[in-house]
């Protein structure tokens, strides 16, 4: 049974920490970034900016491991090819091009190769998340076919 698989215990363990941790790093941020701008002077120059723009892309990233984890339990049922998988997949790649667009908005602001990487990380995951929600999107209709068949 999947759910007895080490690694996917481990995946699932995974996922519910930065789920978790997630809520807790978006919460604090505004001190997270006053406390950063005693040592980076770009913290304390764009201190409203960048709480606002790191906020959302945080919600967003929480969005998208919270879909993670409804998929996740659909894999640990042994039934992963649904509808909603396919929803999900959509969602996360929507959320995917926000953050992708929220890191775009930071380089009018401070143009670094990090937020760079991080605009084409985000771009990427979001064609892979709605090309993926495709591949699954057929799968469900296959399945929903054979399983009429049947």
């Amino acid at each position: 049974m999947m759910s007895k698989n080490p690694l996917v215990r481990v995946t699932k363990a995974i996922l519910d920490f930065m789920f978790y941790t997630g809520i807790v790093v978006c919460a604090t941020v505004p001190f997270i970034f006053k406390l950063a701008g005693d040592f980076y002077s770009v913290f304390k120059d764009y201190y409203f900016p960048f709480c606002v723009i790191f906020f959302f892309a945080g919600c967003c990233a929480l969005f998208i491991l919270w879909e993670l984890r409804c998929i996740f339990k659909t894999v640990l049922k042994e039934d992963p090819f649904v509808r909603e998988n396919v929803k999900s997949l959509k969602r996360m790649g929507i959320s995917s091009f926000g953050i992708a667009l929220l890191m775009l908005s930071r380089l009018l602001l401070v143009i670094t190769p990090a937020a760079l990487v991080l605009v084409a990380v985000f771009t990427i995951a979001g064609l892979f998340s709605l090309v993926l929600s495709q591949v699954f999107d057929q799968a469900v209709t296959y399945k929903q076919e054979n399983d009429l068949t049947i």
